[in-house]
């Protein structure tokens, strides 16, 4: 038993497994609906909503449950502009002298290229900060456990939750990204993991036809 964290029944329902598959499915179906945007509204998006998914998002397991992530949501029109010009210099660079080819023939089939005015388009951005330490009552660090991978977990579900709730979003990575903590004045123990534009799809948005790898292709039954 733990004094910090007192043990406290855990009593999961019981799904019989034709209810469970169901369910299995229909998720499936709405998840595989899912797509990476870049033509967004400015349609207003409530804020509730992002209040929702950061909710959502703070939900998943992390290691020793630290939750090392900050979720840093901006909907100022001068912040987002100036976010999209650093973004857009940093982005710039690579495409035209970080990528090697083989990036470059693999992005070309996305069109994609280093203009994001879908930066300043869409009511929210989202910037995700890793905390590569914590802070304790005292104000002394404290270490943090598995950060990566906990906040890529929560990354995922933040990304559910906005589908679930018919909202468009792109995982956004420009590289370096420390113009991110500068401009949003983050501390020195957070890193910028990952920027989330969020909207509504634009009523002529256009995604790339994919098809997505087959079970086969993906999971390795081991007998």
């Amino acid at each position: 038993m733990s004094d910090t964290y007192p043990f406290v029944p855990y009593r999961p329902a019981h799904i019989d497994a034709a209810e469970m598959i169901a369910r299995g499915h229909e998720f499936f179906e709405q998840m595989d609906r899912r797509r990476s945007v870049r033509e967004f509204s400015a349609a207003p998006v409530p804020r509730e909503a992002i209040e929702w998914a950061i909710r959502t998002a703070s939900t998943a397991p992390s290691g020793a449950h630290m939750q090392p992530w900050t979720f840093v949501a901006i909907d100022d029109p001068a912040i987002k502009r100036e976010i999209r010009i650093a973004a857009e210099q940093e982005e710039r660079k690579s495409y035209e002298t970080r990528m090697p080819e083989q990036w470059r023939r693999a992005l070309a089939p996305l069109g994609t290229d280093w203009h994001k005015p879908y930066l300043e388009t869409v009511p929210y951005i989202v910037v995700v900060f890793e905390q590569t330490t914590g802070v304790d009552e005292a104000g002394e660090p404290r270490k943090h456990y598995y950060v990566r991978e906990s906040v890529g977990i929560a990354c995922g579900m933040f990304v559910a939750a906005l589908h679930n709730m018919g909202l468009c979003t792109l995982t956004h990575t420009p590289n370096p990204m420390g113009f991110l903590t500068r401009i949003l004045g983050r501390p020195a123990h957070e890193k910028p993991y990952i920027l989330f534009p969020i909207g509504y799809a634009a009523a002529e948005a256009t995604v790339p036809d994919l098809q997505r790898k087959s079970l086969d292709e993906v999971c390795v039954w081991n007998p």
